[in-house]
């Protein structure tokens, strides 16, 4: 299901919980409304649809993934970049790293850990700051 995107700051800046397997049609919500934005968006966190809970989506060239529970565990090489944010106004300057490297649950809650780079890199950054209740 499609659902609206929340603007509440105020919500947007609590941590997340844990997902848990009684949360898929959370996952399934979430990649249905990036989906949905694709045209103007290329990542999405579940507090982005009023749901509290440690689950990302992503574009990847045609396809849209979700990460459950993300940890970012290694960094390397910070940049300078602007971003923006369909739950904010505007952009906003930030730091981010060229490679990081995620362990995290698939849609199927199996533990996974994988090397990102560049600009998918910081879209999976972005989206775990709203997890943790930062905003850009």
């Amino acid at each position: 299901m499609i659902r609206p995107i929340n603007r509440d700051q105020k919500f947007l800046q609590q941590r997340a919980t844990r997902a848990t397997p009684a949360d898929t049609s959370i996952v399934t919500d979430l990649l249905d409304t990036l989906q949905a934005n694709r045209e103007r968006c290329v990542g999405m966190a579940a507090n982005m649809i009023g749901e509290n809970k440690q689950i990302i989506a992503c574009v990847a060239g045609p396809l849209c993934f979700a990460l459950l529970n993300p940890k970012i565990v290694k960094k390397a090489r910070p940049y300078k970049t602007k971003e923006g944010c369909l739950s904010l106004d505007g952009k906003r300057e930030t730091i981010r790293y060229e490679t990081i490297t995620v362990t995290y649950l698939d849609q199927a809650f199996k533990p996974q850990k994988q090397t990102f780079d560049g600009f998918l890199a910081q879209i999976i950054q972005h989206e775990v700051d709203h997890l943790h209740g930062i905003l850009i």
